[in-house]
Parts: C-alpha cells; sequence; structure tokens
C-alpha cells in the first residue's frame, strides 16, 4: 500500500554537479546456489552528453509524431519535461523490450507554480501531472521549442551489466537466515542509481502499482533515481521506478518515494 507520508520536501531540479547516489555492490558473502534463485540482472546506464531525439537518452528534445506540439502536463498546461525516452533498438541485445515496439517516452511535471508534483500527488501512480506513452508509427524530433529550463540532454550510448539482489522484504520462501538477508544489503543491493530491470530499490518498502486493467502486480522496467542522470531530486532523495504490467506490457506506471 502507498504510503501517504513518503514526503518530506518537495521535489525540486538539483545542481549539474551534484553527487550521484550509485551503488558499487561487491560479490554477495554466500554460496552461489543459496542466491541464485533470486539473482536477477540489471543494466546501470552508460550516458554521453549531446542529444538525438530518436534514440535512447535522459531529457532533451522528445521524438514526436508530424504536427505534435510538446506535451503538455494535464493540469498546469504548461511543457512537460522528458525524463526518459527508450528505443527497443538501443536496449542490451539479451533483452527484449517488454512493450514491444515503438518509443517509450516518460515526461514530468516539475513546475511549481502551481506545484503539479503536490497538487496531482505525482509520488502515486497514474498521477494527472505524468505522462508515459509508447510513440509508434513515424516519428520526427523538435515538436516546437524546449520548455523553460529544458535538463541537458545525455544520450544512453550503451550499457553496464550487473547482477542484483532484493530488499529483504522481498526476500521469502528462500533459505535464507537473517545474517544472509544482512550480508546481501550490506553488500549493495539492490543496486540503486538510474537501471534497466533488476530488483527496484525500495525506500519505504515494497510498493509495485496493481495494473488498472488485470489487478496484477507490475513488475519493475526502469529505476530513475535523485540526482543520477537527470539533475532532479524527487522528495528527500527519493527514488522512482517505472513499471509495467507483465500480462498487458504497454500498461506503464510510475511512482517514487522518499526517506
Amino acid at each position: 500500500m502507498f504510503k501517504l507520508f513518503r514526503r518530506l520536501l518537495p521535489s525540486a531540479p538539483v545542481a549539474d554537479e551534484a553527487p550521484a547516489r550509485v551503488s558499487r555492490p561487491t560479490s554477495p558473502p554466500l554460496p552461489d546456489e543459496l542466491i541464485a534463485p533470486l539473482r536477477r540482472t540489471c543494466w546501470r546506464p552508460n550516458v554521453q552528453s549531446g542529444d538525438d531525439p530518436l534514440r535512447s537518452k535522459f531529457s532533451g528534445t522528445p521524438a514526436a509524431t508530424p504536427g505534435e506540439s510538446w506535451p503538455a502536463c494535464a493540469n498546469c498546461g504548461k511543457p512537460l519535461q522528458l525524463f526518459v525516452q527508450l528505443d527497443p533498438a538501443d536496449l542490451p541485445p539479451e533483452l527484449t523490450a517488454p512493450w514491444g515496439s515503438g518509443l517509450l517516452q516518460f515526461f514530468y511535471c516539475t513546475s511549481s507554480d502551481p506545484h503539479c508534483e503536490v497538487d496531482c500527488e505525482a509520488y502515486f501512480p497514474f498521477a494527472k501531472s505524468v505522462l508515459l506513452r509508447i510513440l509508434e508509427g513515424p516519428v520526427t524530433g523538435a515538436p516546437g521549442p524546449p520548455p523553460p529550463g529544458d535538463f541537458p540532454a545525455k544520450r544512453i550510448v550503451g550499457w553496464n551489466r550487473q547482477d542484483d539482489f532484493p530488499v529483504a522484504e522481498e526476500i521469502s520462501g528462500h533459505q535464507l537466515s537473517a545474517e544472509d538477508v544482512d550480508a546481501l544489503e550490506e553488500s549493495g543491493y539492490p543496486i540503486v542509481g538510474d537501471k534497466l530491470s533488476g530488483w527496484p530499490a525500495w525506500i519505504q518498502g515494497v510498493e509495485y502499482p496493481e495494473c488498472p486493467e488485470c489487478g496484477g502486480a507490475m513488475t519493475l522496467l526502469f529505476q530513475i533515481d535523485s540526482e543520477d542522470n537527470l539533475p532532479y531530486m524527487f522528495g528527500d532523495a527519493g527514488c522512482g521506478h517505472i513499471t509495467y504490467c507483465p500480462t498487458h506490457p504497454r500498461r506503464l506506471a510510475f511512482a517514487w518515494a522518499c526517506c
């Protein structure tokens, strides 16, 4: 259940030089046969400054359909900030895009007047000030001038593959002692920072959204952490997750939590 006290401070853009909260995990000091059932693969993005409207990236100019205007917030009407765009062709070769074809785009309203993040409770899934979509068909770049304060673009040019393990609350039915679970956490798992797939680095507890079509639990697609590849902080050093429904993989959600 999503907690109403998740936010202590308003989210806000942060300076480019703000340090990233990035995990540098070590190999768990546990027998492989003990932890193998919990292992998932995640991919940390390798980025370069620069923009390409039609490829995978953080921020910058989004791809658009011909003649389309820059996507606007459904609450305040101001241009939305592109946070992430993913092209299936740019994903790791071992991973097929769960949503199939088309560009996945995640837009977020960063307006402070009105403060749409608060007014629309954007930390909960399916908020009015958030836009998640899959862009199909012929696409172009530059759907109009970028909004004021548009974040600098970072192209995703590769992926760093890593093993990932869950938080203690997601370890059930496995032959792990409390000491084993502590050892996983002390080794740096689950991995924090921006990542594709793997296990969510929950802040306040396990909070998978429910698919509005079938009611099933959604699963992690992409984790967006505060101050990693985006100059933005979710509340008080929060962490957000794009999730999808395994049964209806084009049904997407975003939510975040903080300390």
